[in-house]
């Protein structure tokens, strides 16, 4: 059985899952509000100025990692899946939306790994923005999970 790396890398699936997840990041950020919002739009702002196409870019980069961390996720699915006879991607949207704080923790796992290793404004941003991460990813995994599924089909 294929892992969620080999699924979503693959040359014909990659292009378009780091399109729809960068897409998704958009909508979130442009979603938010009240005065945590400011901070995190800012941050994006500050970002997209630097390079527009960084949140792609970024997305590409880490995809492999970000699909690793959700790897458990998608096995216990891919099992599930197999023995109710209902689709992987249902099983695996369910599973992931049940244990969003966990999924939230392993995805930050990636990225506090990444932003260790950055400097300057990148790494400013990130550490301001750091507490209150969790919770905004928390909230985004139902939009992740449900931009991920169609392409375990």
């Amino acid at each position: 059985m294929a892992t969620l790396v080999e699924i979503f890398t693959a040359p014909e699936v990659r292009p378009r899952v780091v399109r729809a997840c960068a897409s998704l990041i958009d909508a979130e950020v442009k979603s938010k509000t009240g005065l945590s919002a400011l901070a995190i739009k800012a941050g994006y702002k500050l970002v997209a100025a630097i390079r527009p196409s960084m949140v792609s870019d970024v997305v590409d980069r880490l995809l492999p990692e970000f699909a690793a961390a959700l790897e458990p996720w998608h096995v216990e699915s891919r099992d599930e899946a197999a023995r109710a006879g209902t689709p992987l991607p249902d099983v695996f949207v369910a599973r992931v939306d049940g244990d969003a704080a966990r999924v939230a923790q392993a995805l930050l796992t990636v990225t506090d790994r990444r932003a260790a290793k950055a400097s300057g404004p990148l790494r400013k941003t990130y550490d301001r923005l750091r507490d209150s991460a969790e919770t905004h990813v928390r909230g985004a995994v139902p939009g992740l999970v449900r931009t991920l599924a169609p392409f375990l089909a």
